[in-house]
């Protein structure tokens, strides 16, 4: 099965630290309804956006690498048959019903190789 990473994009991540149950509670549901699913392979919420920092050339700025209205807030790899079905998955993520959206794009393949200090 071929991989896709699906870029959430929101004003800012849900999970930030005064994020209640009730603010967390639909993109934790969907999570598991994906790890339920067996489609999902990774998950990560990223931390709000006044903690980014962005790297351009020899310049590092605080927040993140683009200012715009939406930012990354997180990011999943799943697995599905093909480009469709990696669509239908990714149109349930909450924060397309929420004024944001997503971006599906295939994961090249051979991944990567983690080297160890040693």
């Amino acid at each position: 099965m071929a991989q896709y990473a699906v870029l959430i994009y929101a004003g800012d991540s849900a999970h930030h630290p005064d994020a209640t149950a009730a603010d967390t509670a639909p993109h934790d549901r969907h999570a598991e309804e994906l790890e339920r699913s067996g489609a999902l392979v990774a998950a990560y919420a990223l931390t709000p956006r006044d903690l980014a920092t962005s790297v351009r050339g020899d310049v590092v700025t605080d927040g993140p690498f683009v200012d715009t209205k939406e930012i990354v807030a997180g990011f999943y790899i799943l697995e599905a048959p093909d480009l469709d079905a990696a669509l239908a998955i990714a149109r349930l993520n909450p924060a397309c019903q929420a004024g944001g959206g997503v971006e599906v794009r295939p994961v090249a393949g051979g991944g990567f190789v983690q080297h160890h200090a040693g």
